[in-house]
């Protein structure tokens, strides 16, 4: 790579961490009011708000800590950088479109949202400390009080302007000044603080602390991949537990019996079988003719076909028991599943955060890639013939008798279905969330 690629590579990543930084505040946000609305009804984390044991409440106070420091380094970095950047010529940022107002109006909501959910976990501001008298004043005689003499400016004889009160008062007014402003950026003053309390043995931060920290997070997702293993395997299980020992042996004793007239579940299903005992009949003449075997007498052939025909149909009782035992063993599953869901909400609450935190880690690339290989395997030009193998594979999972209009019809409407929803997802949610990884998203697809 030629040494003006990196320069100009260089260059427009400075360009874009204005951009870059509002968008990481605004997804910092953005989690802390889906922490919010999922299980504190949208109002503050906090004890009083939720209903919540201690070590998810502790969970969620951590999460929403870590994400207001994010949000605010990322803010600073935002100003500290734009304002720079607002006396220089930069590019267009491959965030927003050209449309300037448009860009700025993006910016301001943004601005807007992260202030709002911010402002909730700003501490109180300190109350108004004001001097009081020790002298009571008696009742009715508040005017009556003697004051010293002033002049035609309302000013006390032999007071001047910046002396006294006067003094004092401006000399409050710099002090809170001072307070508001500094020589160096905040932002820089919190970077060193955080830093000094990492390394200071002394400090909160502690290394005991820290390994409470990993710990904590190592078992938060040593939970949540063994409660995921458990929500698949327990309802397979289940299935196949009650078909084999409850529903299968029920029903091939009451209607696929060798004695029942019940042979095919279907209409398909006979046909099929019909084909298989006529190929199998033309397979035997035809050895017969190569030599490949000695000719059969019609007797001999009879019996072997009738042999076969016996045998198809203990074939296609079986897979008859089989589907009917599925509709019920699969309905005892999602009883399972749904039972296990309900006695499992810290479970849930874990997963969750830690499947929010396992999609935002991902890169921007790494988004636009999971987004185009789930559209291209599902509503791309390929789609059909997979969507046909579904199709085919559930309808002989459940005895049913397979039909190609519908098939048609389900193909031909359910992928633009999917394909819109998954348009407007992007455009109204992802958009908003991660603009960058639309973008992405764009320029991968061309």
């Amino acid at each position: 790579m030629k040494l003006s690629n990196i320069i100009r590579n260089l260059k427009r990543w400075y360009y874009d961490t204005p951009d870059r930084a509002l968008d990481m505040a605004y997804r910092a946000a953005l989690t802390i009011r889906a922490i919010e609305d999922e299980y504190f009804d949208g109002n503050k984390v906090s004890r009083e708000t939720g209903d919540h044991s201690q070590q998810v409440l502790s969970y969620c106070e951590s999460e929403v800590n870590k994400q207001i420091t994010n949000a605010k380094l990322r803010l600073a970095e935002f100003k500290s950088t734009q304002s720079w950047l607002n006396n220089l010529a930069q590019p267009r940022s491959p965030f927003y479109g050209s449309d300037m107002s448009e860009r700025s109006a993006i910016i301001i909501e943004k601005l807007n949202f992260i202030d709002e959910v911010l402002a909730r976990y700003q501490p109180p501001p300190p109350e108004d400390r004001r001097s009081v008298s020790l002298v009571k004043v008696p009742e009715g005689n508040a005017n009556s009080v003697t004051r010293p003499p002033q002049d035609e400016k309302g000013m006390t004889k032999g007071q001047s302007w910046g002396s006294n009160a006067g003094n004092n008062g401006n000399k409050a007014n710099l002090e809170i000044a001072s307070g508001k402003t500094g020589a160096v950026p905040r932002s820089i003053l919190n970077t060193f603080s955080r830093i000094k309390r990492e390394i200071d043995p002394q400090s909160r931060e502690s290394e005991g602390e820290m390994i409470n920290k990993f710990r904590q997070a190592r078992n938060r997702t040593s939970i949540s991949i063994k409660f995921l293993l458990l929500l698949i395997i327990i309802p397979l299980f289940t299935h196949q537990l009650t078909k084999t020992l409850i529903f299968k042996p029920i029903i091939q004793e009451n209607f696929f019996n060798p004695n029942s007239e019940i042979i095919f579940l279907n209409q398909n299903l006979q046909e099929e079988a019909f084909m298989e005992l006529e190929n199998y009949e033309r397979t035997l003449e035809f050895s017969s003719l190569l030599g490949m075997s000695p000719e059969l007498s019609p007797e001999e052939k009879e019996e072997k076909v009738e042999e076969k025909a016996k045998e198809l149909a203990h074939e296609y009782r079986e897979e008859g028991a089989n589907a009917i035992s599925n509709v019920f063993a699969d309905l005892a599953s999602v009883v399972v599943f749904t039972w296990i869901l309900l006695i499992s909400r810290e479970e849930i609450t874990i997963l969750k955060n830690f499947l929010d935190e396992l999609v935002y880690g991902l890169s921007d690339s790494a988004k636009a890639f999971l987004i185009i290989l789930f559209t291209d395997m599902f509503v791309g030009f390929h789609s059909p013939h997979g969507w046909e193998v579904i199709l085919e594979g559930v309808s002989r999972h459940f005895g049913l008798p397979e039909s190609r209009d519908f098939n048609f019809l389900f193909i031909a409407t359910f992928p633009v279905i999917l394909d819109t929803v998954l348009k407007y997802w992007i455009f109204r949610y992802l958009n908003r969330i991660s603009p960058s990884a639309v973008a992405t998203y764009k320029t991968m697809n061309e």
